[in-house]
Parts: C-alpha cells; sequence; structure tokens
C-alpha cells in the first residue's frame, strides 16, 4: 500500500512558477513509477508527465513539453513536478499517482495509487 501526499499548489499569475511536491509513504517508493495527472473544471483527467522507477526515463504531454519537468528523490520518496511559464489553462487539479512497474505510464488506469490532488490556478 502506497499513501500519496501533493503539495506546493496555489494561485500563480501566467508566465511564473510553481513546484509540486508528492510524498509517499511506504519503504517500496522506488520500485513505483510515478506520474503527474491533471483535471479541470468539466473536463476530463490527462496525462500530464511520467517517470521511471530509477528516474533515467521521463514522458511529457505535448502540451507541457519544455515547461514542465518531473523528478524524483527515492531516498525522499517524493516526486517533484517542477511548472514553468505557466498558462491560464494549466489551471487544474493535479494529482499524483504510482504505479507499481519498472517503466513509464501515460494511462490513468495503469496507475495503481492516487493522491488527494492540489489546486493551482493561472491567472491571465
Amino acid at each position: 500500500q502506497v499513501q500519496l501526499v501533493e503539495s506546493g499548489g496555489g494561485l500563480v499569475q501566467a508566465g511564473g512558477s510553481l513546484r509540486l511536491s508528492c510524498a509517499a509513504s511506504g519503504r517500496t517508493f522506488r520500485s513505483y513509477a510515478m506520474g503527474w495527472f491533471r483535471q479541470a473544471p468539466g473536463k476530463e483527467r490527462e496525462f500530464v508527465a511520467a517517470i521511471s522507477w530509477s528516474g533515467g526515463s521521463t514522458y511529457y504531454a505535448d502540451s507541457v513539453k519544455g515547461r514542465f519537468t518531473i523528478s524524483r528523490d527515492n531516498p525522499k520518496n517524493t516526486v517533484y513536478l517542477r511548472m514553468n511559464v505557466l498558462h491560464p489553462e494549466d489551471t487544474a487539479v493535479y494529482y499524483c499517482a504510482a504505479a507499481q512497474s519498472w517503466s513509464v505510464h501515460t494511462t490513468g488506469d495503469e496507475y495503481d495509487y492516487w493522491g488527494q490532488g492540489t489546486q493551482v490556478t493561472v491567472s491571465s
């Protein structure tokens, strides 16, 4: 069992930056691939970024590529999402997810555990 707790969300102006953190419980964090998803009001949940268990592989949605960076610190049981040059359309609840897998995954169904989400609001 893995519990995930996101933090770092907030209100930021367009063009600004935020760093989200996701703290995971459990001693087997490093065996999980991790991902970030988001859901805007009235829209379906969408993939944002993913990272393999070692951090050696990452994958991004086209909409965030070049602006967002996913990383992980296995000794700290934490995964991060650095978000730069934020746009109003990045406004959403951001969710951290864990998949008991060695590889990167981009669909929600492949993830086993989810956090409660953190709100990111980008004003224009």
